[in-house]
């Protein structure tokens, strides 16, 4: 069970270009708005026609501009949830969830589909209600069942958790992960926020400005993000452009710091990245003077800025993220961080 995606779409002067694999699980788009990621769940499932490019899934070619394959959206085959879940207002929550087996001619089975859907979803008390009647968890259960009723071989996902508050986002989250495991074939979400995007997807392919980079074990990712693009996407607050100054150091000229990596450092390197959490006022090795400039406090940790002892004036300062309980009485003349923790990026620009 597999997805192939090479498809080339202009829209204006945006100029799209998606190219990568997935398998069974779920694969993340995570980029911001704007970089085209709704755009290549809607050429895949065929709401939108690439200009070039091919698109097959497992083995049945859904889209090829040069052999002329343009398959319509009922022949795809795909589960798509929308953004905003698109529930037709004036049926009920079992006519909604029937309309996702408009291909099954068999009216025993359709019933019988139907029924399975409402129980594995929690919605049989439901069934009769009207999607003005519901709450937005209950209108997403609504919508994914429709989605998978059919048992599709692929299920697009639209940034379905976006109109949520964090609470309810959160729970549902882990009530579609159980859907998911289930589901057993390919699934691809698209998101924006990367907290989602870790605790979803086993893998995830980074979208800036049109291109997606291929996809990336989700763990991985995050300890080796390798592109600026990536490390902003992933949380990474403290980037800054870098010199390969050997095969495991980094000249940060705006720091005014030479720092050791563990990570091989590419001929192509252009910046280095240091998560907030990272630095320790213990920590031996990349230690420096530091001179703190700022605090902001959240509801859980503190956010202390500083600078280098020679870092340039004009420069942005750095953020060192602390739990509340970790805030130190006294600021520390000094910072470490951990080699395994400096991360060599490239600027990546269109995918190079």
């Amino acid at each position: 069970m597999s997805l192939s995606v090479d498809i080339e779409k202009r829209l204006g002067d945006f100029h799209l270009r998606a190219r990568f694999e997935c398998e069974a699980g779920v694969t993340g788009l995570l980029g911001p708005s704007g970089c085209g990621k709704s755009m290549t769940l809607k050429c895949i499932a065929g709401i939108e026609r690439p200009d070039r490019g091919r698109i097959v899934l497992d083995d049945r070619v859904l889209f090829d501009s040069e052999g002329h394959v343009d398959l319509k959206p009922r022949e795809r085959r795909v589960g798509y949830l929308f953004q905003n879940y698109a529930l037709f207002p004036n049926m009920t929550v079992a006519q909604n969830i029937r309309c996702g087996l408009c291909r099954e001619r068999d009216e025993a089975r359709r019933k019988g589909a139907l029924d399975e859907a409402l129980a594995l979803f929690g919605l049989r008390e439901l069934a009769r209600h009207k999607p003005h009647q519901l709450s937005g968890g209950q209108q997403q259960r609504v919508a994914l069942a429709r989605a998978l009723v059919n048992r599709p071989a692929l299920l697009l996902l639209d940034e379905p958790f976006s109109a949520l508050d964090a609470h309810l986002r959160l729970r549902l989250q882990i009530e579609m992960l159980d859907a998911l495991r289930s589901y057993g074939r390919p699934a691809l979400l698209v998101t924006h926020a990367r907290n989602e995007a870790y605790r979803m997807c086993e893998r995830i392919a980074v979208m800036q400005e049109g291109f997606a980079l291929p996809p990336e074990d989700t763990k991985q990712l995050f300890a080796n993000p390798g592109t600026v693009a990536a490390a902003m996407l992933t949380g990474c607050k403290n980037i800054t452009p870098a010199e390969r100054a050997g095969e495991r150091q980094l000249y940060a000229p705006e720091w005014g710091v030479t720092l050791e990596t563990a990570l091989p450092v590419p001929e192509d390197v252009t910046h280095v990245g240091i998560r907030a959490h990272y630095f320790g006022q213990k920590v031996a090795q990349n230690r420096f003077p530091v001179d703190f400039v700022g605090d902001m406090e959240e509801p859980f940790e503190w956010v202390l800025e500083f600078r280098y002892a020679g870092q340039k004036p004009d420069s942005q300062p750095l953020w060192w993220r602390i739990p509340k309980e970790k805030h130190p009485q006294r600021m520390p003349e000094a910072l470490g961080v951990a080699p395994v923790n400096v991360l060599p990026l490239r600027r990546g620009d269109n995918g190079r």
